[in-house]
């Protein structure tokens, strides 16, 4: 081996301990970072499922009137004629 690498190889071994920090710290911050998108994808995913199915569901309903004068003219009448 020529002197230069010998030398590099040296230095590379006495910083092996702060060379392995920064890349656990690296490697560490990678993942997190890829756990936040993941979450951010499905959380997004999650909300526009979510928003189309209250869309869906909002059209699905229908108003009804409807009309019970007739019927509460009825009960009126079977409540007067039960009084007398």
């Amino acid at each position: 081996m020529s002197q230069k690498k010998v030398d590099e190889y040296k230095k590379q071994k006495a910083n092996r301990k702060k060379i392995m920090k920064k890349e656990k710290r690296m490697l560490l911050l990678e993942k997190t970072a890829a756990a936040l998108v993941i979450v951010a994808i499905i959380g997004w995913l999650g909300y526009s499922v979510y928003g189309q199915v209250q869309k869906s569901e909002d059209a699905k309903v229908t108003e009804t009137v409807m009309d019970a004068s007739a019927i509460d003219e009825y009960m009126l009448d079977l409540d007067s004629d039960t009084a007398e």
